[in-house]
């Protein structure tokens, strides 16, 4: 895949882009989109029902990530059929319409382990999402982001 850009004379420069997995999302009404990946994956994003709002699906993706950064760990210690609910919540910065923290909560039984285990296993758990959780990790660098308007027809 790559990107074109015009320069000053009008004529086009292809600049190749890294390899990357396919991921759109296309309009489906008013305030409705549907996102999309390249695995057949599909999720209704916007604020009416049954869809989720893009500030709920940044929320699920640092749960999600950081309880699939720390499955491992979590299998090891508590068996691989072990049950987890992870929450989130966030506190909103309302002037600036932007989430000022997100907090996330992994719920498991830890009661069958012994103190120096749960501990163990906890911190080995933390350790993996800090090294492994993309998401929070992106979210901890406050990685900047670019929009690019192409005019072409969509679909």
């Amino acid at each position: 895949m790559s990107e074109v850009e015009l320069d000053t004379a009008g004529s086009a420069d292809t600049t190749e882009e890294p390899p990357t997995r396919a991921l759109w999302a296309e309009r489906t009404g008013t305030r409705a989109y549907a996102g999309r990946n390249a695995r057949g994956a599909e999720v209704r994003v916007g604020d009416g029902e049954g869809e989720f709002t893009p500030g709920e699906l940044l929320q699920l993706a640092l749960a999600t990530c950081s309880g699939l950064s720390a499955d491992h760990r979590l299998s090891h210690a508590l068996g691989a059929e072990f049950a987890a609910v992870i929450g989130v919540a966030n506190e909103k910065n309302q002037e600036e319409n932007r989430y000022s923290s997100l907090t996330v909560e992994i719920v498991t039984d830890l009661s069958g382990l012994d103190e120096s285990t749960r501990t163990r296993t906890l911190e080995r758990a933390e350790l993996a999402i800090e090294r492994q959780c993309t998401v929070g990790r992106t979210l901890d660098a406050g990685a900047p982001h670019t929009i690019i308007f192409t005019d072409e027809v969509a679909g």
